[in-house]
């Protein structure tokens, strides 16, 4: 077969294992995307490893593969900022920061001291405590998205600590690679600078450009016109995220939704962009994640090590952004739904971790390790929120940041 036949065999593959495995799963109450999770690690080269099959021979096949899932991994949070509104998301400002930043030293610290006490050297032990401190809120807004929750009071906290986060994350891994590598802290003033221009032009441009242009496209005689519109800027935002302001492009595609949002051309954008997302894009991100993974490189001589940053990084973001949550002003309850929507590690993590690895900060078996863990903690994420959110009511006596009559627009049928 030719390379593009072995694609389209992968791919049809792939979408059919998700949604029947996303319907099993919401079967047995769960999330959907645990059921997509699973069957890519079945899917994998832990098991049947789908892009290495006999009938393929296309070498960069899995990279492809993989590359579309980054696209749905960015369409996923443009949707998750096209639901909310920027001043519902401030309102949560306090409850994100305190969150974000108590959910980044906390396990970044626990981190430390595994490594401490598994024989690293401080380099690597440090580094290791950097890549517990990120988090990806995907695999949770999926999630809460699911459950209709995404609008509560704790998935907004959620998102804006997810912010607080990157930004965290990003000025710590800077500053640590700086020192490691002989730099001053100009390098580090260069950062911050960087992620604060980038965030106030991608703002002051939604605010104030953005609706004038979409207003005219909506005018003119163009197939879909808005809807290419909305695409070409997530893509532009999680591009300037990157290169302009040093953070994850989900961040820069989230905020991207959020200008979205502000327009009357939402529910359109909503609509057509959904139905690709979910019908080809988001399954492929969710199976990648198990795609990408071979239990196998977890040999015995780091067993050990990987049950216990496996422990340390479920604990540490649970109580470190738990606490956090609570010194803002949730419930205990709320507060324990913030913590665990945080534990999910995904491709941030993997990324931080592959910083380390190329910059000799970590070796072969704690990457392993590493890698394990971003499995684990992406894997019990969609349950533990579900179960931390099954004897909540929909908040009939306490009022959610965002109040609104609009129906939430994602069915759980969508979901799967």
């Amino acid at each position: 077969m030719t390379p593009f036949l072995q694609l389209i065999l992968v791919l049809a593959i792939i979408l059919f294992s998700a949604k029947l495995a996303g319907f099993l799963s919401t079967k047995l109450r769960q999330p959907a995307v645990l059921g997509e999770l699973l069957v890519g690690l079945l899917l994998g080269p832990t098991l049947i490893d789908l892009t290495h099959m006999a009938v393929v021979t296309d070498t960069h096949l899995g990279e492809v593969v993989s590359e579309l899932g980054e696209l749905g991994v960015l369409v996923l949070m443009f949707l998750a900022g096209l639901e909310l509104e920027m001043r519902d998301l401030t309102r949560s400002g306090k409850v994100s920061a305190f969150s974000g930043i108590l959910g980044v030293l906390v396990p970044v610290g626990m981190g430390l001291l595994v490594g401490e006490i598994a024989g690293m050297d401080f380099s690597h032990a440090m580094f290791l405590g950097l890549t517990l401190g990120a988090t990806s809120v995907s695999i949770s807004a999926q999630t809460l998205m699911e459950m209709k929750m995404l609008r509560s009071r704790v998935g907004l906290g959620l998102l804006g600590a997810a912010v607080f986060d990157d930004i965290l994350v990003i000025l710590l891994l800077s500053g640590y690679l700086a020192i490691e590598t002989g730099g001053s802290g100009l390098q580090l003033i260069i950062v911050l600078g960087k992620m604060i221009i980038f965030l106030l032009l991608s703002v002051a441009f939604g605010l104030w450009i953005l609706p004038a242009i979409t207003r005219v496209i909506s005018r003119l005689p163009i197939s879909q016109g808005v809807l290419t519109l909305a695409i070409i800027i997530l893509l532009v935002y999680g591009l300037a995220a990157e290169l302009v302001g040093g953070m994850a492009a989900i961040t820069g595609t989230f905020l991207a939704g959020m200008m979205f949002g502000r327009t009357p051309e939402k529910g359109k954008i909503e609509e057509g962009l959904r139905a690709l997302a979910y019908a080809f894009f988001v399954p492929i991100f969710f199976v990648n994640i198990g795609l990408s993974v071979d239990l196998h490189a977890i040999n015995l001589t780091v067993l050990w090590l990987f049950l216990g940053i496996s422990a340390v990084a479920i604990l540490g973001k649970i109580i470190g952004a738990g606490v956090g949550a609570r010194i803002g002003g949730f419930t205990w309850r709320e507060s324990l739904q913030m913590g665990i929507g945080m534990v999910s590690r995904g491709e941030v993590g993997l990324i931080v971790a592959k910083v380390g690895l190329d910059q000799g900060l970590l070796n072969n078996n704690i990457f392993s390790a590493i890698v394990g863990m971003v499995l684990v903690t992406t894997l019990v994420t969609p349950p533990m929120l579900r179960a931390s959110f099954s004897k909540s009511q929909p908040h009939p006596t306490k009022p959610v940041i965002m109040e609104t009559k609009e129906p939430e627009s994602m069915s759980d049928q969508e979901a799967v």
